[in-house]
């Protein structure tokens, strides 16, 4: 598990060093990995590439089956839109970095039986924190926040 956290790690870090938000994701089968993303929404101009978004693009079109044993890694709790393609796929299983600077869909996800773990990794907590503080606007801009409005506390 770790070394597909830390494969979730390296490419947010590498959304940062591209200019984008530092979340990223990998979507991994049967011990490998099939589709690894990053936040892509500054890079690409997009308004859907968030990172689990970006992994389940890159996975490329697989067989439900595939999904259905799938794991999901994430820097970030997963967003409704993500979460809503974590469903739609039927993920059994979704593993996050931390979910301090942002909580996402995890009970939606829980109550429609997706195992949801929380690790509250260090680096994912800092790339995150770090991010925020530097760049708030973006920031409110990819959680859907309106321009002037301070994003809610957790």
């Amino acid at each position: 598990m770790e070394q597909f956290m830390q494969a979730a790690i390296e490419e947010a870090q590498l959304g940062l060093a591209e200019g984008g938000i530092p979340i990223g994701s990998v979507i991994v089968y049967q011990g490998r990995i099939i589709g690894r993303g990053h936040n892509r929404r500054v890079q690409r101009g997009s308004s859907i590439l968030h990172g689990e978004m970006d992994a389940f693009e890159n996975a490329g079109r697989q067989p439900a089956a595939v999904y259905r044993q799938a794991v999901l890694y994430t820097t970030l709790s997963p967003c409704a839109m993500c979460s809503g393609a974590i469903l739609l796929y039927g993920i059994p299983r979704v593993v996050v970095g931390e979910n301090r600077s942002f909580m996402g869909e995890e009970d939606l996800l829980r109550s429609r039986g997706v195992q949801v773990e929380v690790l509250q990794d260090a680096t994912c907590s800092e790339l995150m924190r770090h991010f925020i503080a530097s760049q708030p606007q973006l920031w409110n801009e990819d959680i859907g926040v309106p321009a002037g409005a301070i994003s809610p506390p957790l």
